[in-house]
């Protein structure tokens, strides 16, 4: 048995276009019901969903039967917590809140073994079939996809030095946090936003880095991705459930005499 290819890692590679499906549920049960739907890849929320390994386990497994790859948030960027998602089989990460070169160079040490990084070893781990994987050692950190998310002005302003750290596959942009930070808490689509986002965004294109961010709203997700982003989450599983549970209520009231 081969190690597989991650068909998100070389989908970046190629600069083809990515959509991508938010996951907050925290739910298994829940995650079958969206797996089908055909993302090319889904991320599985541990900053902001009250996820915990099991339950992004379980998630992992009912997107693993569909083409869909899963990407794993973990809280913070915790070579500890890196270990362990990697040891689950997480087949990428994205890490929140990087703000300087040297923490990009400690998300990309995570994910690697000695020498090259300080990822701890196990021969036996989901991530390689307990062991029936021969060349899992040799090609996982190739297929690994490692995203870095940009949360902050200062952020933005070093994006170019942070993308140019070896082993990142893709810049992500936080607009909701990048909003709270420049005093728009609450408006991640503000203009203001958006218009730092944007030139930084094209600059990283311009060198070849794939370039991500997550809009709930479909029109502008196509926008972004007409405009040269790589890979668009266009909603959250949380935020679909809210507003079709809203609208079918209001539509029935709307109609009561």
């Amino acid at each position: 048995m081969d190690y597989p290819d991650n068909p998100f890692t070389h989908a970046l590679r190629a600069k083809q276009k990515q959509l991508g499906l938010w996951i907050s549920l925290s739910s298994a049960f829940a995650a079958e019901v969206t797996a089908p739907a055909g993302f090319d890849w889904a991320l599985i929320d541990m900053e902001h969903a009250p996820n915990d390994y099991f339950s992004t386990l379980g998630q992992m497994q009912a997107f693993a039967a569909t083409g869909t790859t899963t990407i794993v948030r973990p809280e913070w960027n915790d070579p500890v917590m890196v270990k362990r998602l990697l040891d689950l089989g997480a087949r990428g990460l994205l890490f929140p809140m990087i703000n300087t070169v040297a923490e990009a160079e400690a998300a990309v040490a995570a994910t690697r073994y000695p020498p090259r990084g300080v990822r701890g070893f196990s021969g036996a781990t989901r991530a390689n079939n307990f062991g029936r994987i021969p060349d899992y050692l040799s090609r996982v950190e190739d297929e690994t996809t490692v995203l870095l998310q940009l949360e902050s002005r200062s952020a933005i302003a070093q994006a170019e030095a942070i993308a140019d750290v070896d082993g990142v596959h893709g810049i992500f942009f936080g607009p909701a946090d990048i909003a709270a930070d420049i005093g728009k808490l609450g408006k991640p689509l503000d203009a203001e936003v958006w218009d730092l986002i944007r030139p930084c965004a094209q600059k990283l294109i311009a060198k070849g880095m794939p370039v991500g961010t997550l809009v709930n709203d479909a029109t502008f997700a196509a926008q972004l991705l007409n405009e040269g982003f790589t890979f668009v989450a266009c909603g959250t599983d949380t935020t679909l459930l809210a507003r079709a549970t809203d609208a079918l209520l209001s539509d029935v009231q709307e109609q009561l005499k």
